[in-house]
Formats: structure tokens, C-alpha cells, sequence
């Protein structure tokens, strides 16, 4: 059975960990960070959501031209806030939701079907890096929309994910499911491996 799925790409925070510099904007293979996940995500086929800090900022016109839903919300109070709003905004029929970080550069859109195909429509999904630990993106079932819409803050949705007696888990190469990025000295040492881009 298929599951209608929508991806929501919490991306309004400030960037803080990077001293000046926003970690979204920042170049990967020719193009910035959020646009190159927000790609990804739009290759699936599937509703995509992204929350943004509002339409002066840099990282909206960056996702323009794109089959994505863009949502302001230019006062957030953290990942959680970011979450909620993205769900609140999910368009119906949905059987579940993908929160996709939006500073994972290693992420790609065969992990985001990986993910989406482990769904039975009932219990969350989480990727796994490929020595097994916990990452993301995280997929949550309807039946998780209301808790996941009254989240605040910056506490993301663990506190959701844990109410789960059971959570489907699905393996990513490498660890695409566990790199991200949020300072200069993460960026610097992620861009010294060999084949990726220079700053």
C-alpha cells in the first residue's frame, strides 16, 4: 500500500553556532545548502513544505521556481516552533510527515525514498547512519500531527518520537543520515574530505 507522505524542512532558524555566517546559504556543489536539500526533497513526487524566516531573507528567493510550499515565520522560537508550523500547514489527505533538517548536505533524494518506503503508516521511521546510529530525516504517522503541531521551542520532536513504543528504523549509506552542519569549524572539516567543494 502506498502512503501519501509530505516532507516539511524546518529552516528558519538563525544560524547562530556560525558566527555571522548562515549555514544554509553556504555553497555545495555550485549551490547553496538549502537549495540543493529542498532539490532533493522535490524529487519524490511528494508535498513539500519549507519554513522560512520570511520572504526578505535570503534563503526564500534562493527556493524560488520550486514545487514547494513556502511558509514565513520570521519570529521562530526554535526547531520545535519551525516543526509545528510546517505540520499545521500540511496539505490533506496526509498519512505522514518527513522532517527533513535542512543543513544535511549528504542527504539525497534515493535516502528520502528509502525512508518514505519503510512507512506502514502507523509508526515513525528514523534513518540510521550506516553503523547504526540514529539521524535523520524522521517520518511521523497522521496520528502524531497534533502533538507534533503543539511543539515550541528548540527541543525539535524527540519528546514525540519517544512516546513510541516502536519506531521503524531504515538504514542510509555512509553517514548521510548523521552529518550536519552547523559551525565554520564543522563546515571547514567537512569540505577538507576528499571531492568536496572548497568554500
Amino acid at each position: 500500500m502506498s502512503h501519501r507522505v509530505a516532507i516539511v524542512i524546518p529552516a528558519a532558524g538563525g544560524s547562530t553556532r556560525m558566527r555571522g555566517r548562515d549555514k544554509l546559504m553556504e555553497v555545495v556543489d555550485g549551490q547553496p545548502l538549502i537549495r540543493r536539500v529542498a532539490v532533493r526533497a522535490c524529487r519524490g513526487d511528494r508535498p513539500v513544505m519549507a519554513v522560512l524566516p520570511g520572504p526578505d531573507h535570503a534563503r526564500w528567493g534562493t527556493l524560488e521556481g520550486l514545487p514547494i510550499t513556502r511558509i514565513a515565520l520570521p519570529d521562530s522560537r526554535g526547531m520545535g516552533h519551525s516543526i509545528a508550523t510546517g505540520v499545521a500547514a500540511l496539505p490533506a489527505p496526509c498519512d505522514g510527515v518527513m522532517i527533513l533538517p535542512a543543513d544535511m548536505p549528504e542527504i539525497t533524494a534515493e535516502d528520502l525514498d528509502t525512508v518514505a518506503a519503510a512507512f506502514d503508516g502507523t509508526r515513525p521511521v528514523r534513518a540510521l547512519g550506516a553503523d547504526g546510529t540514529p539521524g535523520h530525516p524522521v517520518l511521523f504517522p497522521a496520528s502524531d500531527f497534533n502533538l507534533l503541531t503543539a511543539l515550541d521551542g528548540d527541543d525539535g520532536a524527540r519528546a514525540v518520537l519517544r512516546r513510541h513504543d516502536r519506531v521503524v528504523p531504515a538504514a542510509l549509506p555512509g553517514c548521510h543520515a548523521l552529518t550536519d552542519l552547523d559551525t565554520p569549524e564543522a563546515w571547514a572539516a567537512w569540505r577538507g574530505e576528499p571531492g568536496r567543494d572548497a568554500p
